[in-house]
């Protein structure tokens, strides 16, 4: 018995991380908002454009750069025409089994060589996105002297259309 219970520890202190046996290399992180068919664009640390698309989907990211503690780290920008552009950063950070794992079976091996070279190790937070975007209003009046302004009926936000007045 106790030549299995040392087999067991032997073994899982040489064949790696625990991050590693028990996580992966990408996250998927699901992007809704309201109102939908917003128009997503996610870049990296570097500023390089990873993913284009419209809400809702489900993109798959990379946790690691490839690089020794290469964590990554994103940024989400929802934008739709009449609507305030929101900014969402995505960062990694470690997870628990990369930190109680390695304490219980992976050891110093998966702590410092395995587990940081793969990205298995770390989340990415938020692990989901859900946006609600706010009407932009439209307003280009920056007289004080009493005058008006104009501007084009596509540049007022739908919930402000039925206050208009025509004038004639």
């Amino acid at each position: 018995m106790k030549k299995a219970v040392y087999i067991i520890v032997l073994s899982a202190t040489l064949l790696g991380g625990c991050a590693t046996i028990v996580g992966d290399k990408t996250q998927v992180v699901p992007i809704s908002s309201t109102p939908s068919d917003a128009t997503i664009l996610i870049t990296d640390e570097k500023g390089v454009q990873v993913f284009k698309g419209l809400t809702p989907t489900s993109v798959t990211l990379q946790k690691s750069d490839g690089s020794y503690w290469g964590k990554k780290s994103f940024t989400v920008e929802i934008t739709k025409a009449g609507y305030e552009k929101q900014v969402i950063p995505i960062t990694a950070s470690a997870n628990g089994w990369y930190i109680g794992g390695n304490i219980i079976f992976g050891g110093l091996i998966g702590w410092f060589i395995v587990d940081p070279l793969n990205g298995a190790m770390y989340t990415l937070s938020p692990e989901q996105i859900t946006s609600t975007l706010s009407e932009k209003v439209a307003h280009n009046n920056t007289a004080t002297d009493g005058s008006i302004s104009i501007v084009l009926l596509q540049d007022v936000p739908p919930s402000l259309r039925s206050k208009m007045k025509k004038l004639n």
